[in-house]
């Protein structure tokens, strides 16, 4: 029986409930995701957020949609301390270095364009770069000035009783959201901010522009307005984000939007500018490692120099619920590498056997499909594999249908790899199209692969090869005296043999 496809819920942050994707235009969904401002290299807290964005594009693609994706690169306009005190991030990271801020900005940006290939975090439709954008930031901001801004020595600001519901996303009066902005000499509010900061009398930036208002740069809010404007048109779909920006920054973007579209009150969802608005909890790291202030913070290049492949990262956020709170661990990282051993493992002997059914050419199978272009309709259209795998895919596409309930929809998984009696190729399809929105690289992915040597690593995994050849042979001939020796000669290198792996990993460096 072909299952009937489960309409997708998304947890609105804006109205706290779970409300059904109706998209502003028919068949597309336009998602707009606040990306870094690269100042530092992102920590693997700052890379949950878009893993989350990622498996959110891809369940909307699954599900048919036309997706276009815009994540934004802030290389102007953050200040320090999230509202309107402290220098620019940017500015302050060049003056440390003794760098031009436009190459700190380029090779953070690089920096973390490579965590996002390495995470298999889909390229979006646009990057949008904030300086990019000045021209039309200045533009926007002249056409809400006479009503919503007034102007102070330090810049214009953003008068945020002029629109209604102003905090209602944050929650601002019993979340303390307010808590974290710094008093500015004049403003009307608390929460007021700044749309353009003056550069101050006698100093020079290296980024600074010419406005009605004086030279100087646009503000970290207003940027995300105007490029999710310009991109993707008011309303759009869904805009995401970290929790923290829950608080501050995304109550400001929602402020400029009622300015220039409406100033209507947020009980109409579009007047937000986006139907929908959601946010990632954060990933907890009990050190205190989690933080850029403390020096070796935790980038994906230190786990990858430490041995763990990216995307057992990748599945250990998924491991847990987006809206969850997740507790970073060595062991939990662990685990989760133990667990995508266990799948790639799985797979290789489905293509493995696979393969014999081709060369034996006994019903030769359809040919495999890979994980990119999987959508529930192709499944649905896909008799063999809807007669063998039906009810694990539709309670896959249950799962991802729920909010993003990516903890469920990995079991759906281990189902297939446990379905022994059924075909593999049926197998394999079943768990690429479930791949093609977890974007953990299942049918590609390799033991060679997950087997990473450390940054650490005093010698080539050649050479560990070379003594377990010798110990195996040793073993075959029952010298267990020399056996143990070469075991313990590995051990004082680091290696830790595991006789017995059912994984198949026959050592990891301890």
């Amino acid at each position: 029986m072909e299952p009937q496809p489960a309409p997708p819920t998304l947890f609105n942050s804006l109205t706290r409930k779970a409300e059904p994707f109706v998209p502003v235009h028919a068949g597309e969904a336009r998602v707009y995701t606040c990306g870094p401002t690269v100042y530092n290299y992102p920590h693997i807290g700052n890379m949950r957020a878009y893993v989350f964005a990622d498996v959110l594009g891809r369940t909307l693609s699954f599900k048919g949609y036309n997706l276009s994706h815009v994540i934004n690169i802030t290389d102007v306009g953050h200040l320090t301390d999230d509202a309107d005190a402290g220098e620019d991030k940017l500015e302050k990271a060049a003056k440390a270095s003794a760098q031009s801020i436009w190459d700190i900005a380029q090779h953070y940006t690089e920096a973390y364009w490579a965590d996002i290939t390495a995470l298999n975090i889909r390229q979006p439709a646009h990057w949008s770069i904030a300086t990019d954008y000045v021209p039309q930031m200045i533009e926007f901001a002249q056409s809400i000035a006479a009503k919503h801004c007034y102007e102070l020595p330090s810049g214009l600001y953003f008068d945020v009783a002029s629109v209604a519901d102003y905090g209602r996303l944050a929650r601002a009066a019993t979340d303390e959201g307010e808590g974290r902005i710094e008093a500015v000499d004049g403003k009307r509010q608390a929460a007021d901010f700044a749309i353009w900061r003056k550069t101050p009398e006698g100093e020079r930036r290296q980024m600074e522009w010419d406005s009605p208002w004086g030279r100087g740069a646009p503000g970290w809010h207003l940027e995300c307005s105007v490029m999710s404007g310009a991109l993707l048109g008011f309303p759009f779909d869904i805009h995401t984000g970290g929790i923290d920006h829950r608080e501050i920054h995304h109550p400001n973007e929602i402020a400029q939007n009622q300015a220039i579209c409406c100033t209507g009150g947020l009980d109409v969802a579009s007047h937000s500018g986006a139907n929908i608005w959601m946010h990632n909890n954060f990933l907890v790291e009990r050190s205190g490692k989690m933080s850029k202030s403390s020096g070796e913070f935790l980038r994906l290049q230190l786990l990858i120099d430490k041995g763990y492949h990216p995307l057992a990262y990748r599945l250990l956020c998924l491991q847990a619920h987006y809206r969850s709170e997740l507790e970073f661990s060595w062991e939990g990282l662990g685990a989760a590498l133990t667990r995508l051993k266990r799948m790639v493992l799985g797979i290789e002997a489905l293509k493995h056997r696979h393969a014999e059914l081709v060369s034996a050419s006994i019903s030769p199978p359809a040919s495999l499909s890979p994980d990119e272009g999987w959508t529930l309709k192709q499944v649905q259209g896909d008799d063999e594999l809807m007669k063998a795998q039906g009810g694990n895919l539709q309670a896959f596409d249950e799962a991802i249908s729920n909010d993003l309930a990516t903890p469920e929809a990995l079991t759906d998984i281990d189902l297939v790899l446990a379905a022994k009696k059924q075909a593999p190729a049926v197998r394999l399809r079943a768990i690429a199209a479930m791949d093609a929105v977890l974007g953990l690289n299942l049918l590609t992915l390799t033991r060679a692969d997950l087997r990473l040597r450390p940054k650490s690593a005093t010698f080539a995994e050649a050479e560990i090869e070379a003594i377990l050849a010798q110990r195996k042979e040793a073993r075959a001939a029952k010298d267990f005296a020399r056996s143990d020796a070469l075991r313990d000669e590995l051990a004082a290198k680091g290696v830790e043999v595991m006789d017995g792996d059912p994984l198949g990993w026959e050592w990891r460096l301890a």
